[in-house]
């Protein structure tokens, strides 16, 4: 006991006496200065690694203190950085500490100093920092070499979008040295005559084996780095745990990129820690790992995982309940039982999770590539579920999956399994409807059904049949088989009612019967309207129809200009009185015929109402042919009667019609409008769509107008076209049409009675010439010497006179041959010239034979006969025949055609008198010598007529009685 009070006094004057010295030390700042300062480098990480301590601290004594540090580069005066450096201190502890350098730390020389302060409560203020510590070097461009050019850093590693600095030293003191970035130029700095910096923001990744960097001087020394740049490390993502069974926890987290370089730093490690056991893992995978449960019963669990590289460090945690994590396994072994037309039964199994769960599945049946049904039910390890409502003849999928039902988390695996139902008889009737035309003794009837929908037909539909019963005659019945995929037939029916009854067959069976009553009533006829258009179609109703009406049909076509149109039909409820029509087949522009039927209870089909519109109406595409009438001074008629309004794609809400004059003015009714084209045009606007006529009136007489009509609807007018041009006349015009119009008639009138009457008009005006072979003259004829001889011809005939004709007028004639000219007064009677030779003993002209065509000479007919006018005797003895009939023709000819001109316009005329001789058998040369006698004249008279000129006078002007000379061809004419 004496010696545990002694142990005890001795315990507690130690312990005064060191609280005494505590005390004494914490009131009284201390000279704590760092000592022992040692500076390294760390290449690979471009860290300055300082580590020191505190030499005057007591024996076991522990202070909060602060340190300074200051750090300079190139000389101690350039101070970079300065930081406090905070840390509790004790006895003989070697304090460290790290900085980064942004430039790397080869390129310049690092100075470093050190103070501190004791950061203690207990001692006042002010505190005193100890003193600084001497200044510690830091070079490492002594142990570089003797290279010409440095690049560093070497070889770094740094993140996707960080800074970093690249910096060269050249030995020599004119630096010129540039670097490129992949071959991009880079901006840099001078740091001192041998350093210059560059710096580069928001680095991006290249490639995976690195960014090269190279630099050259001046000298053409050149060398490079490799800049290794990695993805970013990310936050784990999504990071959860599940057990199956209670055994296992499977942990899987999204990792986000990969920050792995090949040969410069690997993909980035995962590390799963729980706190509640401590326990921790290395995970093998990258995106999951398990955890094994242990059999502690453990029911609460702290996961943190950590993810790390080279570079950083990043972690998540989460907190969960062993029993809300729970996901079954994948049910198994899925079979179909008891399989009909509508129904099957489907049964699984499922892993057991424990004696006290129970499991929640749900069941989704799948037809034609989407749900049909889901189902939900709970289980302990076997399911089964009966699928009801089945199509038959029809392949299915049904699938099953699985979730704890006490805490449910989250569903298990599909599984699923696909399974067809057995076939079975279509189970609705065909869907029917009828057009019926009648003609006279007989009815078209046409039928057309849709095809039974999948779901109906419970299998292929093989052929429809259709059977006919005359409701006049029930027990004549008509049979039809149609095979598939016919959508309709035509009958052709007399004129008595028809039931007509119409099945859907297929391998299995016979669907319902659709029935229609054909009646051989035309119906009545109704008006047609239009019909309204919205957004979803045509929307239209009818008035309700007293008595018992079964249901409504709307009929259309979806093509109406096709033929046939493809007749579409809508079948409606008899409480039902308006519907929407729409279709995919409806365009802009197209006129759609709609006809709604009311069905009697006798199955009679029944017209109500017609209606028409247009899905969507456009402007009219083309323009009427518009024809004008009634010209007049003032006015003109259009019309377009022809027109037709049912094929526009547009109702035609009425007529503009355009007119343009040279005066610009528009006339009362007429409103200024611009055209398309930009040019001004009066308008009129007519608002009957059934006016097809139109009267343009206050014209002016003799002016050029243009007129022009176009259709318009409810969108527009129908395309801009020629304009028609027209003049008016003037104002007298149609007097002096009453005028001409009868003359013309008139004229043309008798021009066609003249036509009628030609022969007789040319028999009386201009009978033909006569046929020398048939004149009666030649009967007179009679040569023995030459019987063969029976036409006269020129050459056979000698020319003995000329008559002189001519009236008494004031006109001179002159002759041949002569200068000299005879008044009217000097020649009173006809002359003849006497052309034919005589003898010397001849006492006048012989005997001759004369002929006279009253075709050539009217006149000359008047003078009776051809006979010789008497002369005197000397006139024959002085002329003589010197050359031949033919010379004598052509003498005559020239000589008349130059004297037409020395011809005055009178009446004096020359008649050619012509005398038949007897046929010569003896050449032509002998007439000069041995002319022969004329026989004695017949009354054959004048067969031409010469002019006056083509005489010449007689030596004496006095005589009545002119001669003509006659030259031979050869002989000079003077």
């Amino acid at each position: 006991m004496a010696v545990f009070a002694v142990f005890q006094t001795t315990f507690l004057l130690a312990l005064l006496s060191w609280r005494t010295y505590q005390s004494e030390a914490l009131s009284e700042p201390l000279p704590l200065t760092p000592e022992s300062l040692k500076v390294s480098i760390n290449s690979t990480q471009q860290c300055l690694h300082l580590q020191w301590s505190v030499h005057s601290l007591a024996y076991h004594q522990e202070l909060k203190m602060v340190f300074q540090i200051e750090i300079s580069r190139f000389n101690t005066s350039n101070v970079i950085w300065v930081e406090n450096y905070s840390t509790t201190v004790k006895w003989k502890q070697v304090l460290h500490w790290n900085w980064e350098s942004e430039l790397p730390l080869e390129c310049a020389t690092h100075f470093v100093r050190i103070r501190s302060m004791v950061d203690n409560a207990r001692i006042p203020e002010p505190r005193s920092w100890s003193s600084w510590s001497s200044w510690e070097e830091v070079d490492e461009r002594n142990s570089l070499g003797h290279g010409a050019l440095f690049v560093f850093p070497k070889d770094k590693l740094v993140e996707e979008g960080s800074s970093v600095t690249i910096c060269s030293i050249s030995r020599s003191y004119q630096n010129n040295v540039s670097c490129l970035l992949e071959g991009v130029q880079m901006r840099g700095e001078q740091l001192d005559p041998n350093v210059s910096a560059f710096h580069l923001n928001n680095v991006p990744f290249i490639r995976e084996t690195g960014t090269n960097i190279f630099c050259t001087t001046g000298r053409g020394d050149g060398t490079g780095t490799v800049l290794f740049v990695s993805k970013v490390l990310e936050e784990p993502r999504d990071f959860s745990c599940e057990t199956p069974d209670f055994k296992t926890l499977h942990c899987t987290w999204d990792p986000g990129s990969d920050t792995g370089l090949p040969k410069r730093q690997p993909s980035q490690s995962y590390t799963l820690f729980e706190s509640f056991s401590g326990k921790k893992i290395l995970c093998e995978h990258k995106n999951w790992c398990n955890w094994q449960v242990a059999q502690d019963s453990q029911e609460m669990y702290n996961f943190t995982l950590t993810t790390e590289n080279y570079l950083r460090k990043r972690g998540v945690n989460i907190l969960f309940n062993l029993t809300h994590r729970v996901r079954p396994m994948t049910p198994f072994n899925v079979v179909f039982k008891n399989i009909s037309d509508t129904n099957a039964t489907m049964t699984w199994q499922v892993h057991s999770i424990g004696n006290y769960s129970t499991l929640f599945c749900q069941i989704e049946l799948h037809g034609e590539g989407k749900v049909i049904q889901q189902h939900n039910v709970s289980i302990k390890v076997n399911g089964n579920y009966l699928l009801s409502e089945l199509e038959p003849d029809t392949q299915y999928m049904a699938q099953v999956r699985c979730g704890d039902a006490n805490h449910f988390w989250k569903w298990s695996e599909w599984i699923g399994k696909n399974f067809s139902t057995l076939e079975a008889a279509p189970s609705e009737a065909p869907d029917v409807w009828r057009n019926v035309k009648s003609e006279p003794g007989y009815q078209t009837v046409t039928l057309f059904w849709k095809p039974l929908s999948k779901s109906h037909a419970n299998e292929k539909i093989l052929f429809y049949n259709v059977v006919i019963e005359n409701l006049d005659e029930p027990s004549k019945l008509q049979l039809h088989s149609i095979p598939a995929p016919a959508n309709g037939t035509k009958l052709t029916l007399d004129q008595c009612s028809y039931q007509i009854h119409v099945t859907a067959n297929n391998s299995v069976g016979t669907s319902p019967a659709s029935v229609i009553v054909v009646s051989g009533d035309t119906g009545n006829k109704v008006e047609e309207e239009r019909v309204n258009v919205t957004e979803d179609g045509f929307s239209m109703s009818w008035k309700p129809q007293p008595g018992d009406v079964t249901g409504y049909v709307v009929e259309w076509c979806d093509h109406p200009r096709d033929l046939p149109c493809d007749l579409q039909w809508e079948k409606l409820g008899p409480n039902t009185t308006s519907t929407v029509i729409s279709s995919d087949a409806f365009i802009p522009g197209v006129r759609y015929n709609f006809r709604i039927y009311g069905i009697s209870t006798k199955r009679i089909a029944y017209l109500l109402e017609q209606k028409t519109g247009y899905s969507q109406e456009l402007a009219p595409s083309d323009n009427p042919q518009v024809v004008m009438s009634n010209l007049t001074s003032h006015s003109f008629t259009l019309s377009w009667k022809d027109y037709s309004t049912e094929s526009q794609p547009g109702f035609i809400r009425g007529y503009h019609v355009y007119l343009k004059s040279k005066e610009g003015e528009c006339h009362p009714g007429f409103e200024k409008a611009i055209l398309p084209d930009d040019s001004v045009s009066c308008k009129y606007k007519i608002y009957n769509p059934e006016q097809k006529t139109f009267v343009v009136e206050n014209l002016q007489p003799e002016s050029f107008y243009e007129f022009f009509v176009t259709p318009y609807t409810s969108v527009g007018e129908g395309p801009l076209d020629a304009f028609t041009k027209v003049t008016t006349p003037d104002e007298h015009s149609h007097l002096l049409i009453r005028i001409i119009l009868p003359t013309v008639f008139c004229v043309l009138l008798i021009m066609i009675i003249c036509y009628l009457n030609s022969q007789w008009m040319k028999e009386k005006c201009y009978p033909d010439i006569p046929d020398p072979y048939k004149s009666s003259v030649l009967s007179l004829i009679k040569s023995k010497e030459n019987p063969r001889l029976t036409i006269m011809s020129v050459k056979d005939c000698i020319p003995d006179a000329i008559e002189v004709i001519n009236k008494p007028e004031g006109s001179k004639i002159q002759f041949l041959g002569s200068r000299n000219s005879l008044t009217d007064t000097e020649i009173t009677q006809p002359a003849y010239l006497y052309l034919l030779p005589t003898e010397k003993n001849s006492s006048g002209p012989g005997p001759c034979i004369c002929f006279e065509n009253f075709t050539y000479n009217q006149a000359a007919s008047n003078s009776g006969c051809c006979g010789h006018v008497p002369v005197p005797p000397e006139a024959p003895s002085q002329l003589g025949l010197l050359t031949s009939p033919e010379n004598l023709l052509k003498v005559l000819e020239n000589n008349y055609m130059n004297s037409l001109g020395e011809i005055p316009a009178g009446e004096t005329t020359l008649n050619y008198v012509s005398q038949l001789v007897l046929p010569l058998s003896r050449d032509k040369d002998s007439l000069q010598t041995d002319p022969p006698v004329p026989a004695l004249c017949s009354e054959y008279k004048m067969q031409m007529a010469i002019p006056l000129g083509l005489a010449s006078p007689p030596p004496n002007e006095k005589s009545s009685v002119s001669s003509v000379t006659l030259l031979d061809q050869g002989e000079p004419h003077h």
